[in-house]
């Protein structure tokens, strides 16, 4: 697909601007790519954070606090629908927050997501039960659950752009990654937060001690709000703005100039979100089983392993800086489709050490390709469109693959008695996105880089991370 001729005129203008040292001044310091790495990390803590402890609320509580006049299994599903309405919610905000990320600017939208998120995981801690307040308990929860849902449609397109944007000449994988390694961040911290609640007596966990998970949230978003509000907006953004060029439908433009780079970013992303919400979520049911893993032995596997996923993401970043994005992604999808089979017999084991081996290695195949996603998916879309390009693509991605995952292994397991089909499931996901993937570097390629042409010109950088 070939860009409108106004596209090539942007990119002369921006590639002009930069030679010329007219990229917008900012206050020293507030620019540091290592401070801007930071705030974006914030930001993916607090959602990964929020993820787990809403996920592991939704199966321990809100039946019993928010929907007790339902059978427990029906109470258990309702309360799982609190969980997928943040999903729903996500594609509104990523169209929301990526126009005005695309109009007004990267910083203040992060500033906005971040809040957003606060607010509502805190007003969930301090949320009346339905003993309370009666029908509005449950009606208040998904309401909360819908406004953490819409800001994190926009925050990872935010974080993730300030970070690439932000980063020195050569190193765009590598800051690009720290957003990344906040997934990791926010699970160890939520799993620890939940290792001494698991030892509560039952009665004060259920009267008092489930709140404390969302209340403590309000540390991470105070500390991440002090830290993004100091940084500088992206010099990306400044220098579309410093050309006129910001533009006026962002999600028009980037449906009209870039619709099959929405579809191969979405199918490129499948994978990798399958299989991590498999890891983190679904196989801690799956071993509730005779002879498998307890609760409490999952919980430490998984902070252990999200410990070494911490450490894979910015080696991960580094490596992609050097050798190509997208030879280093497609090698991640490929460990994806060859651990599937041997990750399910481990669990069916029962053996802790031969599970572990298996969640070790499947941590580092996960986090390759996540950490790369960054600087790998805003490479594919212009400066002026690429908050709303980003943040769309992706959350077609999440809707497709990741929301849904825990459903559908639960489903084929439920028809099929074998696990076998959980990783058929991970393989034809993985053939998905490798698909998705080396379609994505062809079209990048046949197009001279007109795809990232904004922050080539800009940056100095060129398609060739890319395309390697």
């Amino acid at each position: 697909m070939v860009h409108a001729p106004r596209d090539r005129i942007f990119s002369r203008q921006i590639a002009g601007r930069h030679s010329m040292g007219g990229a917008v001044a900012r206050p020293a310091g507030t620019g540091s790519p290592k401070k801007v790495a930071l705030a974006s990390l914030i930001g993916t803590t607090i959602e990964w954070y929020d993820f787990f402890i809403y996920s592991t609320a939704a199966v321990l509580v809100f039946n019993r606090h928010f929907f007790p006049g339902f059978a427990p299994a029906i109470g258990t599903l309702l309360a799982f629908s609190t969980f997928a309405a943040g999903f729903v919610a996500r594609p509104i905000g990523a169209v929301v927050f990526g126009h005005f990320g695309d109009r007004v600017g990267r910083k203040s939208m992060m500033v906005v997501t971040i809040l957003l998120m606060g607010v509502a995981t805190l007003s969930i801690g301090l949320l009346p039960t339905y003993a309370t307040i009666g029908v509005l308990a449950p009606v208040l929860l998904v309401a909360l659950r819908l406004t953490q849902g819409f800001a994190l449609g926009g925050e990872w397109g935010g974080a993730a752009l300030m970070a690439t944007e932000h980063s020195p000449d050569g190193k765009r994988g590598f800051y690009g990654s720290w957003p990344q390694a906040g997934v990791a961040v926010g699970l160890i911290l939520a799993m620890t937060v939940y290792l001494p609640l698991d030892a509560m007596p039952d009665e004060h966990f259920m009267a008092w001690g489930w709140r404390i998970p969302f209340l403590l949230s309000a540390v991470l978003v105070i500390t991440g709000l002090i830290i993004r509000v100091q940084v500088a907006e992206s010099p990306e953004f400044d220098r579309v703005k410093n050309v006129h060029a910001v533009v006026r439908l962002p999600i028009i433009e980037v449906l009209r100039t870039h619709p099959a780079q929405v579809l191969l970013v979405a199918g490129a992303s499948l994978s990798p979100g399958i299989f991590f919400y498999l890891l983190t979520v679904y196989n801690f049911v799956y071993a509730q089983k005779p002879g498998g893993l307890s609760q409490s032995a999952m919980l430490v596997l998984v902070i252990i392993t999200s410990a070494i996923g911490f450490f894979v993401t910015p080696l991960a970043g580094a490596l992609s800086d050097r050798f190509g994005r997208q030879r280093l992604y497609l090698v991640g999808l490929g460990l994806i489709g060859v651990l599937a089979v041997p990750l399910y017999w481990a669990l069916d084991t029962g053996s802790w050490g031969v599970i572990a081996a298996c969640y070790v290695a499947a941590t580092v195949a996960v986090y390759i390709p996540w950490a790369l996603q960054p600087a790998y998916f805003s490479e594919v879309f212009d400066a002026r469109v690429r908050y709303s390009g980003l943040s769309l693509a992706t959350t077609l991605g999440n809707l497709l693959g990741s929301a849904i995952a825990p459903l559908i292994a639960g489903s084929l397991l439920a028809a099929t008695h074998s696990s076998f089909s959980i990783s058929l499931y991970i393989i034809v996901a993985s053939a998905i996105s490798i698909s998705c993937a080396l379609v994505l570097g062809r079209t990048t390629r046949k197009r001279g880089g007109g795809a990232v042409s904004a922050s080539a010109g800009a940056h100095g950088l060129r398609t060739s991370t890319l395309s390697q």
